[in-house]
């Protein structure tokens, strides 16, 4: 796909932060390429595929994780036998996307592999066989039983362990899956505890898409129900955040740009979490607009975690247009 000359400069521009050596421009650039998607995508697998440090190609594979194209899967499984377990372990994660798609023979044949070899870093065969956990329990039964005897006793355990189960005997990751892929359940409050229990597993895009799809949900409910997916999307934005993932920022900026009421406080907890500079302003002027102590108090103290992980000071621009719009200083 050709990319055209005005995104061009940018694109460079991002991937470049992405082998820079500061770990703050590394994740805005990883949050801002994922949304440009596939634009982005042959200049991100150059990255992935070169002889860059680890950190660059484990960035670089982390936003091919979140952008999901299918271009990035052959890249990846190469990456699966990097001798760098971050590589492997960022390049297994994008496997993990296509399992259940059109290319996921493909994805399941180099997972099963990872997973099998007893050469590769512990962490990586574990990584691998989370991913091939999102398959139904009975395809992967017989992989499950090769490993009982495994000579690893992390993955002997991670084999026997049962997965999660919640009404009628449904895997949360399944949930997940197919709240992302096909819609959402007609529970929200299912959907909450799926993503509580199987967020740290479920594929960013798919965390992601969950986002997506709530937002657009609770704009047809009613006041109460609303409510409901509204603390459902909190839940997903903080599992995408302990997960370092700052793929849906734009989503916590816009809802707090919009809000006239406090937000679930999962929304603060993600902010403080994976919030960037970005976010400031519309932290500043939901504090403006608020008059309940609680929301107030919390604001503050999700803008000053901001503030100070991101080493802002009051003479940076953005705090400089803060305190000269809102006359907040913090």
């Amino acid at each position: 796909m050709a990319i055209r000359a005005s995104s061009s400069k940018p694109i460079d521009a991002l991937v470049a932060d992405l082998a820079g050596a500061n770990a703050i421009g590394r994740e805005a650039a990883i949050a801002r390429l994922t949304v440009i998607g596939a634009r982005a995508v042959e200049r991100v697998v150059a990255l992935a595929a070169s002889a860059a440090a680890g950190a660059a190609r484990a960035a670089a594979f982390r936003t091919l994780e979140g952008i999901a194209d299918p271009r990035a899967l052959g890249p990846a499984l190469l990456a699966i036998a990097d001798p760098d377990p971050t590589v492997a372990a960022s390049a297994v994660a994008v496997a993990r996307v296509f399992v259940r798609s059109a290319r996921g023979a493909a994805a399941v044949e180099g997972l099963t592999s990872c997973t099998l070899d007893r050469r590769r870093p512990e962490a990586v065969r574990l990584a691998a066989l989370r991913a091939l956990r999102d398959l139904d329990a009975r395809t992967i039964a017989p992989l499950l039983a090769s490993l009982a005897h495994d000579s690893s006793g992390a993955v002997r355990a991670a084999a026997a362990r049962a997965p999660g189960r919640r009404r009628a005997d449904v895997d949360p990751i399944d949930v997940l899956t197919r709240a992302a892929e096909e819609g959402l359940p007609d529970d929200p409050g299912w959907l909450r505890q799926a993503i509580v229990q199987a967020g740290a597993d479920g594929a960013l895009p798919h965390l992601l898409k969950i986002v997506e799809r709530v937002r657009e949900r609770e704009r047809s409910e009613s006041a109460d129900r609303r409510g409901e997916w509204a603390t459902t999307r909190a839940a997903a934005h903080v599992a995408l955040a302990q997960r370092g993932s700052r793929i849906a920022v734009y989503d916590l900026r816009e809802s707090l740009e919009a809000a006239n009421a406090p937000l679930p406080v999962e929304f603060l907890t993600a902010l403080s979490l994976a919030g960037d500079a970005s976010c400031l302003e519309a932290i500043a002027g939901a504090h403006a607009r608020a008059r309940d102590a609680w929301w107030r108090r919390h604001l503050v103290d999700a803008f000053r975690t901001i503030a100070a992980r991101e080493k802002l000071t009051r003479r940076h621009a953005v705090m400089k247009r803060i305190s000269k719009r809102w006359g907040l200083s913090i």
